[in-house]
């Protein structure tokens, strides 16, 4: 069958967290550099698209080809690992540790980070001609981007930073399913479809994901944003990457494993 019921596919997260722990440094780091970057080019794919077209709607629709990409390569995001990784700790799995699973956190991040901003330098120097020219229309938006999504924040305070965090948790809400979605199928239409629907949800309701703003952010810097380093991390980059954490790992790991893996007994007639 090309469809695995859910008992099935929860034990494949857990499988797949376990295999993550494990991985060599070597290949955590290049699997997360080429997430990064791809996610990357799909960010200024989608944002090309609404700017040239003026349809955001469009530019959602066609973002998650740049994450199904990813994902049938066999490469990392910070989100799925968020997820998936802590499994194999609930699950007892022999080895696996809480140093582990922050040991594949922080390697991911660091090579989904320069992966991204890779990618946004190497899409500075084309838009400018070497930093040349003016970045035009699409290099305006982006940091437009930048500084509606940390000082925007920053203008309402605490309640700003709950804001960007509890968006960053209905992002990788949909994310992970995305991603869980994926193991749902065993064939490639199946997995992008399954992946394709959060995805779009995401992007068009503005929720906030870690990885691509690591392209956003420094890319809008370089165009000129009128925004700090200090300010994208304090009021983007870490209150989007903890509502991540805290999202996927509540909504779609935690809620499957729970049910599905560790199933409680029937109720008696």
């Amino acid at each position: 069958m090309s469809y695995l019921a859910p008992a099935e596919f929860a034990t494949k997260m857990v499988d797949a967290g376990e295999s993550k722990i494990f991985m060599s440094t070597k290949d955590t780091l290049i699997r997360a550099f080429m997430a990064g970057a791809i996610l990357a080019l799909a960010a200024v794919f989608a944002v090309t698209i609404a700017v040239q077209t003026g349809s955001f709607l469009l530019g959602a629709i066609l973002f998650p080809v740049g994450f199904c990409m990813l994902y049938l390569m066999g490469f990392d995001l910070l989100t799925g690992v968020f997820v998936l990784a802590p499994l194999a700790w609930l699950d007892k799995r022999a080895g696996v540790t809480i140093s582990g699973i922050l040991r594949n956190w922080g390697l991911v991040f660091v090579g989904n980070f320069a992966g991204a901003l890779t990618v946004a330098f190497m899409m500075s120097f084309i838009f400018t001609y070497g930093y040349n020219v003016d970045a035009g229309v699409i290099g305006e938006k982006i940091a437009g981007i930048g500084e509606a999504r940390t000082l925007g924040y920053a203008e309402h305070g605490f309640a700003g930073w709950m804001t960007i965090f509890i968006r960053g948790m209905l992002c990788n809400w949909m994310v992970s399913m995305g991603v869980v979605g994926a193991m749902i199928s065993t064939n490639v239409s199946g997995k992008v479809i399954a992946m394709w629907m959060p995805i779009f949800l995401f992007f068009f309701m503005g929720f906030e994901h870690s990885v691509v703003n690591m392209f956003l952010f420094p890319f809008g810097i370089i165009m000129g944003g009128e925004f700090s380093v200090a300010d994208y991390l304090i009021w983007n980059e870490i209150p989007t990457a903890l509502g991540n954490l805290v999202g996927g790992l509540a909504f779609t790991g935690l809620t499957l494993y729970s049910t599905h893996v560790r199933t409680s007994p029937k109720r008696s007639r």
